[in-house]
């Protein structure tokens, strides 16, 4: 349909909007990655301290090897150390295991004794501080990476040793490589274990939002007359509030119907007695007060039923079901003209409501159902569906009466849905319902558009506000 012919205020609202994110949405992505950023650091220190620890056990092991190279070498005669014989560990004795000892004379710098490991190599060293203790990393001679504990030990005022223990770190690194994997799974399993929670804590918390949509909606659609109260107190007081609203906006049209229904009594007698006088005389002056009484009669009505709907439009809780409806009209419009023998066809899906009064969309759906069936030759049709023109969150419904007459012209067509035209004073032939359907239409936010139908005809394109499902939360 095209934009021009939309009212001002729909078209406002046909502009595209940005898709809003749903309040579990967010709360369960805002949890999800604060989880996962939390596990995440967590598997990281763990992993950092098992490192550590592991380190400082394999350092304590090499350690005790230092100490009994100490207790070897001081059983022997003063100037004579004796050579380490036995450490309780095989692979100092295998050729290049990863597990290496040497003695060296911190004078000298000569090696005095080394393990059967290093076969024939030696260990690089790293100078050791003052205080004669040191770990350190490096590449054995296998180019292996090794860890260094070294000591210096001296043995009276002439022999000052310089003891290293070491060992290969791939052990080390396999264990903690495979403690990392275990923390990641078990991690890993318990984070999704934590979004399941979170997602189902989420969902649950905000149920009674959910359920305060539905119940508002029933009494959108006419399925209820007030929201449902039984919710939690932190929403129990907007329940209250929606109620009194609701109430209060029931007032003020039951107030302003009455006052239609005052002013309509207090005019028409008036212009009964105008009317009765006039006729009761003769001339031109009495014949034209007659004509102008009906006239005033007329506007009168017509102004009086569309404050009516203007005020209904403003009611929570007024819906009708659109197929029942039509198709009672279209029965009814089949008698009506029986004379031509038309075939009126009906397409409309069981379940879509129109938001506003029953006898509103009878007129808006007879008047153009009448048209078709004065100026169609054999076939008229009315298709009801879903229409998005409103945008999003603004569910419309699209009802489409097309015929196989001679249709409109252009210009016709265009003067048919000025706001406030007649057809039958712009366009000679034509009657003056479609311009009733237009005013009806846009009181309730609405529009018409003519075009011509598939059928070869006039198509009255209806746009009309829906009475909406509930939406998910």
């Amino acid at each position: 349909m095209a934009e021009d012919a939309l009212p001002e205020d729909v078209r406002k609202t046909a502009a595209p909007k940005p898709r809003q994110r749903s309040l579990s949405g967010r709360l369960i992505g805002v949890a999800t990655i604060w989880s996962v950023v939390a596990i995440a650091v967590a598997g990281f220190i763990l992993v950092t301290l098992y490192r550590q620890a592991s380190e400082n056990a394999f350092d304590e092991r090499l350690d005790v090897y230092v100490k009994a190279i100490i207790g070897d070498m001081a059983g022997g005669e003063p100037g004579k150390p004796t050579r380490p014989d036995n450490l309780g560990e095989p692979r100092f004795d295998l050729p290049v295991s990863g597990w290496y000892w040497t003695i060296v004379d911190d004078r000298e710098g000569s090696v005095v004794f080394a393990s059967l490991s290093l076969f024939g190599d030696t260990l690089e060293l790293p100078s050791l501080p003052a205080s004669g203790e040191m770990t350190s990393v490096a590449n054995g001679p296998d180019g292996e990476e090794i860890r260094i504990v070294q000591r210096r030990i001296a043995f009276g005022d002439n022999e000052v040793y310089r003891i290293a223990v070491a060992g290969a770190t791939n052990e080390l690194r396999e264990q903690t490589a495979e403690f990392a994997g275990q923390v990641a799974l078990t991690l890993a399993v318990l984070g999704l274990g934590l979004v399941g929670a979170i997602f189902l804590q989420v969902r649950v918390g905000l149920r009674p939002l959910r359920d305060l949509r539905s119940s508002l909606a029933n009494v959108r659609n006419g399925d209820a007359e007030a929201v449902e109260e039984d919710l939690p107190k932190e929403l129990a007081p907007l329940a209250i509030e929606l109620n009194d609203l609701i109430r209060s906006n029931r007032e003020i049209v039951e107030r302003a119907r009455t006052h239609v229904g005052n002013l309509a009594h207090a005019l028409k007698t008036p212009l009964s007695v105008i009317t009765n006088e006039a006729r009761g005389s003769d001339g031109p002056f009495a014949t034209k007060m007659a004509e102008q009484a009906a006239i005033m009669r007329t506007q009168v009505e017509h102004h009086l039923e569309r404050a009516r709907m203007a005020a209904q439009r403003r009611v929570i809780g007024v819906s009708v079901e659109i197929e029942p409806a039509v198709a009672r009209l279209a029965r009814a419009m089949a008698k009506i003209h029986a004379d031509k023998d038309l075939d009126i066809d009906v397409d409309a899906p069981k379940g879509l409501r129109f938001r506003g009064e029953q006898q509103d969309l009878e007129e808006l759906v007879g008047n153009l159902l009448d048209n078709a069936c004065k100026w169609s030759v054999s076939l008229v049709r009315v298709t009801v569906k879903p229409d998005r023109v409103g945008g999003e969150g603004r569910e419309r419904v699209e009802i489409e009466v097309a015929d196989d007459g001679p249709g409109l012209s252009e210009d016709e067509r265009k003067e048919a849905v000025k706001r406030g035209r007649r057809l039958d004073e712009t366009v000679p032939g034509t009657g003056l319902g479609l311009s009733i359907v237009a005013d009806i239409a846009r009181i309730y936010g609405g529009s018409l558009e003519l075009g011509v139908s598939d059928l070869g005809g006039l198509s009255a394109r209806l746009i009309l506000p829906m009475a909406q499902a509930t939406a998910r939360i």
